[in-house]
């Protein structure tokens, strides 16, 4: 059931803010700014039953990660419980005047990104097709933020895929910096945020490497997961062995 009231009074919103909402084409976020443009807010209920979004935070990241400003307040769920629910915050605030135009400057972060580093994930290292890779921030803006700078710097964002991006919000969304501490700093040293010089995951003691196998590379690993079921062993356990037992070979 839906919580929404149309007839909710909707605040005269600026010419300017109303084409930052309308420039806005990635589905989930375009969603949720759609819902709230129409009914003048959007619940999680709402969210979850009417658009299949588990995870509504995840959503509303996304929305204001596009600069748009949202508040949380409290209603009354269809089965009388209190849920939160988003409308539009200030739009006069710095950070909407900051990020006006945003999905311009998205592109043309991506895009920079791509003739630097390439189609690929900065976390899996995998080339994919460059229409599936997906911005993120190399610190989650709750956070950082974009810093004082009015322009944004391509080397603060990095690219992901959409399994990347997945995982790493899970993760991030679970660390106590990002619930409480929102030490900047300490993102900085995440694998997160730079995958290649880290010294800790979501301020756990924890090392990882990801590797992907593609096209004939996929040949070497039937081998190595053939071999690891004659041995009776996991995979990522009998990958973890081969390379100790270089490492042991090299040192000797």
């Amino acid at each position: 059931m839906s919580c929404s009231n149309p007839k909710l009074n909707m605040p005269n919103l600026p010419k300017d803010f109303i084409e930052l909402c309308h420039s806005v084409t990635a589905k989930r976020p375009k969603t949720v700014i759609d819902h709230i443009l129409e009914h003048g807010f959007i619940t999680t209920e709402e969210l979850k039953e009417i658009y299949g979004y588990n995870h509504p935070p995840r959503a509303i990241r996304d929305v204001r990660e596009h600069g748009i400003p949202l508040e949380t307040f409290r209603v009354m769920s269809s089965d009388g419980r209190k849920i939160a629910a988003y409308r539009f915050g200030d739009v006069k605030t710095k950070r909407f005047t900051k990020l006006s135009g945003r999905t311009g400057l998205s592109k043309k972060i991506k895009d920079a990104l791509t003739e630097k580093y390439g189609c690929k994930c900065f976390i899996y290292l995998e080339e994919i097709d460059g229409r599936e890779l997906q911005i993120d921030h190399r610190v989650p803006y709750e956070v950082g933020g974009d810093g004082e700078s009015v322009e944004l710097d391509p080397e603060d964002f990095m690219l992901l895929s959409g399994s990347a991006n997945r995982a790493k919000s899970w993760s991030c969304e679970h660390c106590e910096n990002w619930k409480n501490t929102k030490d900047r700093t300490i993102c900085l040293t995440c694998y997160w945020a730079y995958p290649e010089n880290y010294s800790h995951i979501a301020m756990r003691q924890i090392r990882r490497l990801d590797l992907v196998w593609q096209e004939d590379e996929v040949t070497t690993y039937e081998k190595l997961k053939t071999k690891a079921r004659f041995l009776e062993k996991e995979i990522p356990l009998f990958v973890k062995e081969i390379i100790e037992n270089e490492i042991r070979r090299r040192s000797t």
